[in-house]
């Protein structure tokens, strides 16, 4: 990996890379002063998840999260913010349980699958690591660490993004000059295929 990525922190705007925002988020002084100025009396429990492919830390997220809401949200943003296709299978591994956006009956010994629709505070805990991953066939792979857990105010969002990487910037590979703006769905599995709109238009992928 090259020069690693960096993004801002929502709340106060300074930019740090993955491992620096890990540090920083719980200490941030603007996001505490936000905690202090919410309101209502109903309180609920928040995770605070480090989101990253498990083959490349050059993308990140950072989220929080309802500890109510249920698996079945968190996947329905990663498929919207990364992962989404066409509409692949998913799936979550917890503690060696496999939760499934579609579960199947076990065979032989196979410990059964179990579905989505399970509450965040019934499967998560602060510390631990688990694995997500969309579409079986050419599986997108991404590790989720719950890196914080806190008590607050209870808010209308389900979720909302705390830090994620800076976009990128890539090269056409064809040209070596120009910006990217298409990739080859087929060259990037091979880590290739970046293309900028003229090279774009005449472009044959070797597949």
């Amino acid at each position: 990996m090259g020069k690693r990525t960096k993004g801002k922190c929502k709340y106060c705007g300074k930019e740090y890379t993955f491992s620096y925002m890990n540090r920083h988020l719980p200490i941030c002084e603007e996001r505490q002063k936000k905690w202090g100025e919410e309101t209502g009396s109903k309180k609920c429990g928040y995770f605070e998840l480090a989101i990253y492919p498990k083959y490349n830390r050059d993308y990140w997220l950072f989220v929080e999260i309802k500890e109510t809401a249920v698996l079945k949200d968190l996947d329905q943003f990663l498929r919207d913010i990364w992962v989404e296709c066409c509409g692949h299978l998913s799936s979550f591994e917890i503690a060696g349980v496999t939760y499934d956006v579609a579960p199947q009956d076990s065979f032989f010994f196979d410990e059964p699958e179990k579905d989505m629709n399970q509450k965040l505070k019934s499967v998560l805990e602060k510390g631990m690591t688990f694995d997500y991953e969309y579409d079986f066939g050419s599986t997108t792979s991404l590790m989720i660490t719950v890196v914080n857990y806190r008590i607050g105010c209870d808010r209308k969002e389900k979720l909302i993004i705390l830090s994620r990487n800076n976009p990128i910037h890539m090269i056409c590979e064809t040209c070596g000059k120009k910006s990217a703006a298409y990739i080859c769905t087929e060259c990037f599995y091979e880590g290739s295929g970046w293309l900028c709109e003229d090279c774009a238009k005449t472009y044959e992928c070797g597949e």
